[in-house]
């Protein structure tokens, strides 16, 4: 299989004699190489055909946030290229220590610079590369949890000579006395056991993760990677979304490519490597090929030829009138997460747990929306009339179709708030990501509230008329 090799418009002077490696800084390039293997499933055929066929047809996100499928997709993009140059920036910062100007380079990319375009099937190469980094990121998280794991042994050796070393307090000997040996404490041989076997595993998990790797080689290995992941970008998102750079000329990509791939390598270029440039293939161009054609057509297509300046992270902040505009987006969320809890809780006849959760969702309440859901309540509390099965029927039913299309969202939106604000324990993690346009983040204010009443309403009902035929069963 003949892989496809990525060129950089950039007179890149790499530094002669042994290249350092990256060392600590091994586990911020794991980061970035896990945020661009996130992207790239993301962009993958698969994922960009459920976001058109599901995600941007479910019926929360048409109930809630738009139907307009132009202004959802423009949200995704520009997410995802928030998200790429977070990543490139990450990327550069590495690059400056190796004397790649990746910087520069991404910034033409963006501006739609002649010289920046690349080869789209480049995309193909990155698969394979994909499975490189995949298993860098891997090794490096490992290495990052055994480093932990060691200098938790490693503390718990200084305690254990320190308290060897306590027992000698008190008046001062006649005659010195030697401190005792590790091996007198119980524990001790074992600790020590561990200590080594520890030291091995860490020093083996250096060799093959990014740790011992070259800042050369990783840098490079990322750059390829943001650059095809912003390329794949353009040709998905390209003729729909405005600001992202046009198409190259077909006749300039020959000679661009042969003049990028003697810059991205000099060394090989003064040795006159037999790396000659890829002859153009006859066809359309291949930097902006027509998206693949699905049941749900995307209508509001750009003009050709238009070029805007467009600032990404503008277009991700929620309006006022939204939920996420509103800063709610995670309360409400969190309140729809307790809500479908305590329904199962119900149905699984676990009394005291559903009560102390229905507690809780309360508090978790906004005053605004409890006042409404305390005034629907009140007049329906001074007259329940008689324990009706049928009636409590039809409020379970309505609970669950609601809940149908306002839990996913909710789900996705807990999900969401969590890749953006990663712990250590998750920053490695390079799965598909979930989009704001799926979130409540931009879901309509009034809209959401009433939905969110509505469910309340109904399953303080249900919980009522379950607590009601309990009690009468018991009488």
């Amino acid at each position: 299989m003949v892989v496809q090799k990525m060129w950089l418009p950039v007179d890149i002077r790499l530094p002669s004699g042994p290249q350092a490696a990256l060392g600590i800084l091994a586990f911020e390039a794991a980061a970035a190489m896990s945020k661009l293997l996130s992207l790239q499933r993301s962009l993958s055929e698969q994922e960009v055909a459920r976001l058109r066929s599901d995600t941007m047809r479910s019926p929360g996100v048409a109930y809630l946030n738009s139907t307009d499928q132009a202004f959802l997709l423009r949200l995704a993009c520009a997410e995802l290229v928030v998200s790429l140059d977070a990543a490139a920036a990450a990327v550069a910062r590495l690059g400056l220590r190796c004397g790649l100007d990746f910087g520069g380079v991404y910034a033409s990319l963006k501006a739609g610079s002649p010289d920046a375009r690349l080869d789209p099937l480049v995309a193909k190469g990155l698969k394979v590369k994909a499975k490189k980094m995949e298993r860098l990121v891997a090794s490096t998280a490992k290495l990052c949890s055994e480093m932990e794991a060691l200098d938790e042994l490693e503390a718990a050796e200084r305690k254990l000579a320190f308290r060897g070393w306590s027992r000698l307090s008190g008046p001062i000997p006649a005659q010195p006395v030697a401190p005792p040996p590790a091996g007198d404490s119980p524990g001790a041989d074992s600790l020590q056991q561990e200590l080594k076997t520890q030291r091995l595993k860490v020093r083996r998990l250096k060799e093959e993760s990014l740790w011992n790797q070259s800042y050369e080689k990783a840098v490079g290995l990322m750059a390829r990677a943001a650059c095809a992941v912003f390329s794949r970008i353009c040709t998905i998102f390209g003729a729909f979304v405005p600001g992202l750079p046009p198409p190259l000329p077909s006749t300039a990509t020959d000679s661009v490519q042969t003049r990028l791939s003697k810059l991205l390598n000099p060394r090989a270029a003064k040795a006159k490597a037999a790396s000659g440039p890829i002859t153009r293939r006859d066809g359309p161009s291949r930097v902006h090929p027509p998206m693949v054609s699905t049941s749900c057509p995307i209508i509001g297509l750009r003009p050709s030829g238009q070029k805007t300046t467009v600032d990404w992270r503008k277009l991700l902040d929620a309006p006022a009138r939204t939920v996420g505009g509103a800063g709610l987006d995670q309360q409400y969320a969190n309140v729809i997460v307790s809500a479908e809890q305590l329904l199962q809780m119900e149905a699984e006849g676990r009394q005291e747990e559903a009560n102390a959760e229905r507690a809780e969702m309360y508090e978790m309440l906004p005053a605004k929306l409890r006042a409404a859901v305390r005034s629907k309540l009140r007049d329906w509390w001074r007259d329940p009339g008689p324990l009706d099965a049928g009636l409590a029927q039809g409020w379970k039913d309505a609970v669950d179709r609601i809940m149908a299309w306002l839990g996913p969202m909710a789900r996705d939106t807990v999900q969401w708030q969590a890749e953006r604000n990663m712990d250590r324990t998750r920053r490695f993690d390079g799965g598909s990501r979930v989009y704001a346009l799926q979130t409540l983040r931009w879901a309509d204010k009034e809209k959401a509230e009433a939905a969110l009443v509505e469910v309340l309403v109904a399953l303080s009902c249900v919980c009522w008329y379950e607590e009601r035929r309990r009690g009468s069963v018991r009488l």
